[in-house]
C-alpha cells in the first residue's frame, strides 16, 4: 500500500541507502550501469516510499500502480527500491549479475517480485506503459502507470510512436519521467543526438509538461501529484537530473555510464553518499 506521511529528511535518507544500494549491486556484480541509476535515485525514492500505491506482499495485486523502468539498464536503481521497499532481501543486491542469481543485468518480471516490465532493448518501454494504461481505462482501474526514459533514449524513434498514441487515447493515468542528465553512454546528448527541445516537442505531441530539479525531493513529490490531476492528456515530467549524482568522481562523467567501481573507488563512494546533505 502507499505509504504515508514521510517527511523530506526521511526520504532524503532512504535515497541515500538506494544509492548505496547501486553501488553494492555494481560493484560486488563488477559490471553494470551505476551513473544513470543514480541520477534516478532520488525519483524512485519518491515514487516507491512516497507516490506509488504497490504492496510488496502482493506484488501481482491487480490495483497496484504500475511502473517501467524504459531505461532498463539503469535496473539498480530500480532494485535497490524494491529492495528496500521489502520486495526482497536488501543483501540479494549484492547477488547482482551473478549467473545464479535472479537480479540480473536487466529487470525481468518473471523472476523478480515487484517488476512489471521486462526490459532493456531502448525504446520500447512507453509503448508497454501505454498497454498497461489502456487496459486500466478499459478496466476501469484506478491505477496509474508511470514510465522512466533516459534523455538518450529519446534518440529511438518507437518513442514518438508511443507519444502519439498516448495522446489519441488520453492517457491521463499515464505519467512520463525523462531523466533529462544530458548524457549517454558515447558522450552529451547534443554531441550524439540531440532531442532538444525535449519541452516543446512532447508538448507538440499532446502531453501536459512539467519542468523539475530531478533532485529536489519536494520538487518531485509536487510534479506527481500535479501529474495525478491533470485530465485529458498524459503528462511528461523532465527532471534535470546530475548523472552519478551522490558519488563526487562519477558525476557528469560519460565514462561512469557502465562500469563497476574497483575496491578504492567503491570505499569512495561509500563515503561521498554517508555525507549527502
Amino acid at each position: 500500500m502507499k505509504i504515508q506521511n514521510k517527511t523530506i529528511d526521511e526520504l532524503k535518507e532512504i535515497a541515500k541507502k538506494i544509492r548505496l544500494g547501486i553501488i553494492d549491486a555494481v560493484y560486488y556484480g563488477k559490471s553494470g550501469h551505476p551513473g544513470g541509476s543514480l541520477s534516478i535515485a532520488d525519483i524512485m525514492t519518491v515514487l516507491y516510499f512516497d507516490e506509488m500505491n504497490i504492496d510488496s506482499e502482493k506484488p501481482d495485486w491487480e490495483e497496484r500502480d504500475r511502473l517501467v523502468l524504459s531505461k532498463g539498464h539503469c535496473s539498480p536503481a530500480l532494485y535497490s527500491a524494491l529492495a528496500y521497499r521489502g520486495f526482497f532481501p536488501i543483501e540479494d543486491l549484492k547477488t547482482f549479475r551473478n549467473i545464479n542469481s535472479y537480479l540480473q543485468g536487466h529487470p525481468d518480471r518473471k523472476h523478480i517480485p515487484g517488476v512489471d516490465m521486462t526490459t532493456g532493448s531502448l525504446g520500447q518501454g512507453l509503448s508497454a506503459a501505454n498497454g498497461m494504461a489502456i487496459a486500466g481505462k478499459i478496466e476501469n482501474k484506478n491505477y496509474r502507470v508511470y514510465c522512466i526514459l533516459g534523455d538518450g533514449e529519446l534518440e529511438e524513434g518507437q518513442i514518438w510512436e508511443a507519444a502519439m498514441s498516448a495522446n489519441k487515447y488520453k492517457l491521463d493515468n499515464l505519467c512520463v519521467i525523462i531523466d533529462n542528465n544530458n548524457l549517454q553512454i558515447d558522450g552529451t546528448i547534443d554531441e550524439v543526438m540531440s532531442s532538444k527541445p525535449i519541452d516543446e516537442k512532447f508538448r507538440s505531441f499532446g502531453f501536459e509538461i512539467i519542468k523539475i530539479d530531478g533532485h529536489n525531493l519536494e520538487e518531485i513529490k509536487s510534479a506527481f501529484e500535479v501529474a495525478r490531476n491533470i485530465k485529458n492528456k498524459p503528462v511528461c515530467i523532465i527532471a534535470n537530473t546530475i548523472k552519478g549524482k551522490g558519488v563526487s568522481y562519477m558525476e557528469n562523467k560519460p565514462e561512469w555510464h557502465g562500469k563497476a567501481p574497483n575496491d578504492e573507488e567503491y570505499k569512495q563512494a561509500v563515503e561521498d553518499i554517508k555525507k549527502m546533505n
